[in-house]
């Protein structure tokens, strides 16, 4: 479906929420939000292929409506030693489109958890992925979820994360945003619907600096850790334990 949540001039602009307008929308409105949303997923799958699997598990953390997931299921059909995937999400509607879309796929081994990362014990992995979510998570609970994420990770484990991210210059700053959304408009999305939609995530959607995000993985415990991707305010990081 067509993303045209934010498209009528709303008299009161409520906070944004994830909810099942949202969640029937949801893949239009990132693929056409977020910068190179298709490459950061081919991007995963280079790196899932480079891991041997024998029945680990893999996370997604804040895994929405299963695209990543799918994807990296059918990355390698034919593969003798698969993982087990687990999907988190925090909403409800979220949680029941991705089982709806993993369901179609043969052969997936696949666990959903409707919670709060913070409140998830998490297994034992060999990779996580956390696209797009932190950001939405107070930013006092970050390092908490960051040294779990670490502490579950086995030697050798990945952890891959993509953000929003705001630039320390001011400048640079309002020039981001002014491209960031030059971007959405050749994706079709009208300035009402853009300015509604930022109104809607102020307070809500809180970005990191590139340096904050880098001292928050250090501070997690991660030795090796580098941006693997950046456009403009947006960027993807990768750890090692």
């Amino acid at each position: 479906m067509i993303d045209k949540v934010f498209s009528k001039k709303k008299e009161v602009i409520e906070t944004f929420e994830f909810n099942e307008e949202v969640t029937q929308v949801f893949d239009d409105m990132i693929t056409r939000s977020v910068p190179f949303y298709n490459e950061i997923h081919r991007i995963i799958v280079d790196i899932y292929k480079k891991i041997k699997f024998k029945d680990e598990v893999i996370y997604d953390l804040g895994c929405s409506t299963g695209s990543t997931i799918k994807l990296l299921h059918q990355a390698l059909p034919n593969s003798k030693s698969s993982p087990f995937f687990i999907g988190v999400d925090n909403s409800p509607s979220m949680i029941d489109e991705c089982g709806r879309k993993l369901s179609n796929e043969k052969d997936i081994s696949y666990e959903l958890i409707q919670g709060k990362i913070q409140d998830i014990e998490l297994k034992s992995s060999k990779l996580i992925i956390m696209n797009y979510t932190l950001q939405f998570i107070p930013k006092e609970l970050r390092l908490q979820i960051l040294k779990k994420i670490y502490k579950s990770l086995q030697k050798g484990g990945i952890f891959i994360m993509s953000e929003k991210i705001k630039p320390e210059c001011f400048n640079v700053h309002t020039l981001y945003t002014d491209l960031y959304y030059d971007f959405k408009r050749r994706n079709g999305y009208s300035n009402l619907e853009i300015m509604q939609k930022r109104e809607a995530l102020e307070n809500f959607l809180i970005p990191n600096t590139i340096r904050e995000q880098k001292n928050l993985l250090g501070a997690a415990g991660f030795e090796s850790f580098e941006t693997i991707f950046q456009w403009y305010n947006f960027a993807s990081f990768i750890g090692i334990k």
